[in-house]
């Protein structure tokens, strides 16, 4: 069968590179002119490797992109490093990496430091997710860890990543955060990340080159502007190159994108649930220094007047000598699309940013800046409110031939490359039972484990 496949993110092709397995004629379409979706990189000529426009890793429990990664041939190129996680409060910087860091974290009073050490391994005590889907990240941090911990700690990062959102972000969200960092530790406590060598458009290119490989063709540079009905089936997409026929369609991008795809096609209740679910989009500042900030590797930021959620130190992750010796900062903010950050131009959002950074880098001056550059994505973080699972629209749509799997309907877990993978194989599954064909063995097999997904996620 002839498959369509809108998007060259990570589920878009991973979804591809399964259905090519399974004997499938498939063509995935991308409007930028490269692949990799948010996970995409840009790279110096006097550089030896990529860096991500949005920043990236993985977290030793993500296997799905490790079990990719090892398809492919490419496991010896996962990198294991620990990193120095701090917090910027009061103009002061704290570490807290490990267990001692904070048991030594002045800002809360001594009988807070416990209770904050060990919401983690509350976090990972929760039986089932569906209990918390009631409550508010601040209802249930704060039952977890009292009222001085959520004002010092987490009320200022809620704030400074949702803005205006912040007390409405369910405690499914946060809860899986807790877990995920609370379960990417080594021997010392020490949170332990996962990076791919050469950067994650190295690994986009490869998997990219996999689809190729198996027969299927990806063409960047061509959006999809519409959809081809008949008789309420989706029979292909509409480009501005032309109308491609094709027997499924599996959309990937933001769900608005998709609604105005469908609208002319599908019920207005269905459209207007596809709308129901909001983003943030995301501001990313990447600065080329000629010297490191600090040794911190993620540095959140509990100072309201300062704009940024994070200053993220790339190089004390992955080393210096990678980019010719330069130190990688990014300076990251989610915000309305509406806002005025996001909206100025690239030089006054510079300009900006420094003027922030040198305040709380006293030692910081301009010159230390060797490049910038600017990076903005419009749909980059869905709003997971509460009771969120009612919101996210089902992998097959009312429009027979349509399928959907796009960022917003991974739950309880949050976006990332790992999820985005196992969305988009178990799309292409679902696709591939529905059209009907040959399975190869190991494609039934991941049926089978896409099915126990699903039981978990709605039981």
């Amino acid at each position: 069968m002839k498959i369509a496949v809108i998007g060259a993110g990570y589920g878009g092709m991973a979804a591809a590179y399964d259905l090519k397995k399974a004997g499938h004629d498939v063509t995935i379409f991308e409007s930028a002119n490269y692949a990799g979706g948010l996970a995409s990189g840009f790279k110096e000529p006097h550089w030896d490797w990529s860096v991500e426009k949005f920043y990236h890793h993985w977290f030793i429990s993500d296997t799905h992109v490790i079990d990719l990664v090892s398809e492919l041939g490419q496991s010896d190129r996962v990198l294991h490093r620990a990193t120095r996680t701090g917090m910027y409060y009061a103009h002061q910087f704290f570490r807290l990496s490990t267990p001692m860091d904070v048991l030594r974290f002045t800002p809360l009073s001594p009988s807070c430091r416990v209770p904050l050490g060990l919401l983690a391994l509350r976090a990972r005590r929760v039986r089932h997710w569906k209990e918390l889907e009631g409550l508010t990240a601040e209802e249930w941090l704060t039952q977890l860890g009292g009222r001085e911990v959520y004002q010092v700690v987490w009320r200022p990062l809620l704030e400074g990543k949702f803005g205006s959102y912040a007390s409405e972000i369910s405690a499914v969200w946060f809860w899986n955060k807790l877990k995920l960092r609370g379960g990417s530790r080594g021997k010392g406590g020490e949170e332990v990340l996962a990076y791919y060598r050469g950067g994650f458009a190295a690994l986009a290119d490869q998997l990219a080159r996999a689809v190729g490989e198996r027969g299927g063709t990806i063409r960047v540079g061509t959006p999809v502007t519409g959809l081809l009905v008949q008789d309420g089936r989706v029979a292909g997409v509409q480009t501005p190159e032309g109308s491609i026929v094709a027997s499924a369609v599996l959309a990937t991008p933001a769900l608005p994108i998709v609604a105005d795809l469908a609208e002319p096609h599908a019920a207005p209740e269905y459209i207007q649930s596809l709308r129901r679910i909001e983003y943030l989009a995301n501001l990313c500042v990447v600065l080329e220094l000629d010297r490191s900030l600090s040794e911190t590797y993620w540095l959140n930021i509990n100072d309201p007047e300062f704009p940024f959620v994070g200053v993220i130190e790339h190089t004390n992750f992955e080393p210096a000598e990678s980019y010719a010796g330069r130190r990688l900062v990014y300076l990251s903010k989610y915000l309305p699309e509406s806002a005025d950050l996001y909206r100025w131009n690239d030089d006054r959002v510079l300009q900006f940013s420094l003027e922030h950074l040198q305040r709380m880098f006293p030692s910081f001056c301009s010159n230390w800046v060797l490049a910038a550059h600017v990076w903005r994505a419009r749909y980059a973080q869905p709003i997971v409110v509460r009771g969120y699972s009612a919101l996210i629209p089902a992998r097959q749509t009312p429009l027979s031939g349509l399928y959907l799997s796009s960022m917003a309907q991974v739950y309880p877990e949050d976006r990332g490359t790992n999820y985005a993978i196992r969305e988009g194989r178990a799309a292409a599954r679902e696709i591939a039972q529905s059209i009907g064909g040959p399975l190869q063995k190991d494609f039934q097999i991941g049926a089978l484990q896409a099915e126990e997904v699903a039981l978990l996620r709605h039981s």
